[in-house]
């Protein structure tokens, strides 16, 4: 079976202050885990077995369930760790600099475009910096949904599920989302997925 919990790029502690190694382990240790495992038990003894969970995720897209809604949920947080990195945040660097300023106006304006949709999205979800043709766009998804499925490349990502902050700032949903853009985005990474240079979340295959 060639899906497993991939380790994270970066020790737990590597993003205190803004996300807790706590957090961080929780989220990871038990959130993520738990999707990884439950799509290893969905496709058990079925023809998915050897398949990649990318193309889990976009076999299932049109007719979400449970299979979709765990797999969905794995290749997010695998995504979201990649999003991430110490010492990252502030203005975009290299290609998708330029990208941000042509297409939002300003980096200025394509941060509150970003917390405007991680903010507002109600309940569970997630909010995404994509490719959309040949614009970047920001959208956001709710539960497990993805742009993965559709026409859309995901470029970065933001969970805005409430495990992933509540333990650091409770009700405060904004302080988390301006703490990712000020301290946490990892531009290295949306320029790898803008140009094509790297598979976009499944490597490394390995429990961490």
């Amino acid at each position: 079976m060639s899906i497993e919990l991939p380790a994270l790029p970066y020790a737990l502690e590597a993003l205190e202050p803004h996300v807790s190694r706590q957090t961080l382990s929780v989220h990871h240790g038990k959130h993520h885990a738990a999707y990884v495992e439950r799509t290893r038990a969905l496709i058990q003894r079925t023809p998915y077995e050897s398949a990649s969970l990318e193309d889990i995720v976009r076999a299932h897209g049109d007719k979400p369930g449970p299979l979709f809604n765990a797999a969905a949920q794995a290749w997010n947080h695998a995504f979201l760790w990649q999003s991430m990195r110490p010492n990252g945040g502030g203005d975009a660097t290299g290609p998708i600099a330029k990208r941000i300023e042509k297409d939002f106006g300003s980096h200025n304006a394509f941060r509150q475009q970003f917390i405007k949709a991680a903010t507002e999205q109600f309940g569970s979800g997630w909010a995404w910096l994509v490719l959309d043709g040949d614009t970047l766009r920001i959208t956001s998804t709710s539960n497990a949904a993805t742009p993965l499925v559709g026409s859309q490349r995901p470029l970065l990502t933001l969970d805005v599920w409430e495990h992933a902050y509540y333990l650091d700032y409770q009700h405060r949903r904004l302080d988390y989302v301006t703490a990712f853009l000020a301290h946490l985005v990892n531009w290295d990474f949306a320029n790898a997925n803008l140009t094509g240079e790297r598979p976009v979340a499944e490597s490394p295959r390995k429990r961490a």
